[in-house]
């Protein structure tokens, strides 16, 4: 299967939404058309203990510096946190305000995420995207995705990019083969670009099992075929592959190297990044440029 990467050329735009994307795609981070974020919304999604292993990182000034001393692409965090810190950083580094969250207390069988901020806000904090999580296949999609639809015609309205954390989630996708399958990463990425997308944010797909609805138990690839699949399925949405919980370094490099070969536009990391000591966190940053580097325009 050949999937190419979607250009920023290609793509259909509003003046604000290229001016914006174009910032962050090609003045700053790699400056190539990929992409490297530094995402810092886990205090809301998964408590203080995130923070742990790296007790530095609860910093939003150790953040930031890591973001610009590692020629991060944007830092995207929570209206709270932009607010309070991100003005002592703004023109050194984008940011994309994540405009909506939960904590992980409750169950993930009915998920939704309320909002926390506006486009509006992140216009006057000088944000060049915004993000908002999307749970494709929870109960709770009716009102998730009327809620995503006016945070669609904000962004319209303002020029303003739109990042889709599009998560599968709920007991319908686990009786269906489970929220990081083939299946499931698949059908999230399809509807982020349906819904109007201009970044897809998803995790890599695991192998289908027997769980999934036809045809996708009978699609044995591996780990490129499979991310290719996806990348198809997004369209001219830009992709970002999620890091999600730290890995090694061995497996960190290989996630990089398969999402972008498979088409991807870039990566978002943030334990990956983060809860590592400072001086690893960017020794490991300039490896993965040097694989975006290879990848870009």
């Amino acid at each position: 299967m050949d999937v190419k990467r979607p250009r920023l050329s290609e793509i259909e735009l509003s003046a604000g939404v290229r001016t914006r994307l174009h910032r962050i795609l090609y003045e700053f981070g790699p400056k190539n058309g990929t992409l490297l974020i530094l995402p810092i919304d886990q205090g809301l999604e998964h408590g203080p203990e995130d923070f742990f292993s790296n007790p530095d990182s609860s910093s939003m000034d150790y953040i930031f510096k890591l973001a610009i001393e590692g020629n991060f692409s944007a830092v995207a965090c929570h209206i709270g946190l932009a607010e309070q810190y991100y003005p002592k950083y703004a023109g050194r580094m984008p940011l994309v305000l994540k405009l909506n969250g939960k904590t992980n207390i409750p169950s993930d069988a009915n998920a939704f995420s309320p909002l926390t901020g506006t486009v509006e806000d992140a216009v006057r904090l000088g944000a060049d995207a915004v993000g908002y999580t999307l749970f494709v296949g929870s109960p709770k999609q009716d009102a998730d995705i009327a809620q995503l639809n006016k945070v669609r015609q904000d962004c319209r309205r303002f020029g303003m990019p739109l990042i889709v954390w599009s998560y599968p989630r709920g007991s319908a996708i686990d009786e269906k083969g489970g929220k990081d399958s083939l299946y499931a990463v698949d059908y999230a990425a399809r509807v982020a670009e349906e819904l109007g997308a201009n970044i897809v944010k998803i995790n890599m797909p695991k192998p289908p099992n027997e769980k999934c609805p036809k045809p996708y138990p009978s699609i044995q690839e591996d780990d490129l075929a499979r991310m290719k699949r996806v990348v198809k399925s997004a369209g001219k949405s830009l992709v970002l592959v999620s890091g999600g919980s730290k890995l090694g370094d061995e497996d960190l490099l290989h996630k990089v190297e398969t999402a972008m070969q498979a088409g991807a536009t870039g990566i978002i990391f943030g334990r990956n990044m983060w809860q590592r000591e400072k001086k690893d966190a960017l020794e490991i940053t300039k490896k993965v440029h040097a694989i975006l580097k290879k990848y870009g325009d």
